[in-house]
């Protein structure tokens, strides 16, 4: 389903927030855009592109600035991305409260919602001791089993996403994105020689310009309920055979392992066929790129 018309892109206004900003603007919707403080704010030139200042942990707020807004969609990106530079309940609180607060304000406008869950809700990437999972490619189906704040926050905004969408009757996409990276500046690549780096999510990742699209295609898709996806390159970003990196790291493969050579660990199926979504993006042609969004 295409459509365009209005979105409230809230939480982060980091490097992937103004990526999701631009892309959305110019595919023709009206973004407003939700952070702490004007100072994030540095997408000037956009006529439809605006800003707005919200504590969105404060339920007051980040009610009020949906229910004025009244959007068709809200996209909703959230601030911590990982326990490493945050006390660990910092960024639980921060990720939850955030969450609750804004899909259920979503909820009772009647928007559209995706929002940033992640492939740490498997707990794979920042558990105690890497661990391989029951089978590969990963797909949605697979048991959710964190044990770090950060990828518990995320099961429990799924939990959220889905109370809002059975209380509300709003399709809520939970966006699981890999390892995100941006054109010429693909720090996956320089991980290859550190196999533990990339273990946790078995040396997948993402471009940006695949998680804005799938990010988009979300918020206009066909669906009902509650729905998380896997958004993810169609390859790794190893340089020799997955099956033998696995081998040597891990000690063993998955029992039901269906990947070899180059492969993503990551199956994207379900939104290839629910969103009509697909990776277009691999490192071998992105690494080097000189691609900005940022030059008006």
């Amino acid at each position: 389903m295409s459509m365009t018309g209005t979105v409230l892109l809230t939480g982060s206004l980091d490097h992937t927030g103004r990526w999701l900003a631009v892309h959305l603007a110019e595919r023709g919707w009206d973004v407003t855009c939700v952070g702490l403080s004007r100072t994030e704010w540095n997408l000037e030139g956009y006529r439809n592109l605006s800003f707005r200042s919200a504590d969105l942990t404060e339920q007051v707020e980040a009610s009020e600035v949906v229910s004025t807004e009244n959007p068709d969609a809200v996209v909703h990106w959230t601030a911590r991305p990982s326990p490493e530079r945050h006390a660990g309940m910092r960024v639980f609180e921060n990720n939850v409260i955030s969450v609750y607060n804004v899909l259920t304000a979503a909820g009772r406008a009647g928007a559209r919602v995706a929002w940033a869950s992640s492939e740490s809700a498997f707990g794979f990437p920042l558990a105690g001791e890497p661990s391989l999972p029951e089978y590969l490619p990963l797909d949605e189906e697979h048991p959710l089993r964190p044990e770090d704040p950060y990828g518990t926050s995320k099961v429990v905004g799924e939990e959220i996403g889905a109370m809002v969408a059975r209380r509300h009757g709003v399709p809520v996409a939970s966006i699981r994105a890999s390892w995100i990276q941006f054109p010429g500046e693909y720090d996956c690549l320089d991980a290859r020689n550190d196999l533990a780096t990339g273990a946790g999510n078995f040396w997948s990742y993402v471009d940006i310009r695949d998680v804005a699209t799938a990010t988009e295609d979300a918020i206009t898709a066909d669906f009902r309920g509650h729905q998380p996806f896997l958004i993810s390159a169609e390859d790794n970003y190893l340089d020799r055979p997955i099956e033998d990196v696995l081998s040597e790291f891990f000690g063993e493969v998955p029992g039901s392992c269906q990947i070899t050579g180059s492969d993503s660990a990551l199956s994207t199926e379900k939104a290839r066929s629910m969103l009509g979504w697909k990776p277009v993006y691999s490192w071998r042609d992105s690494e080097d790129e000189d691609v900005s969004i940022f030059a008006r």
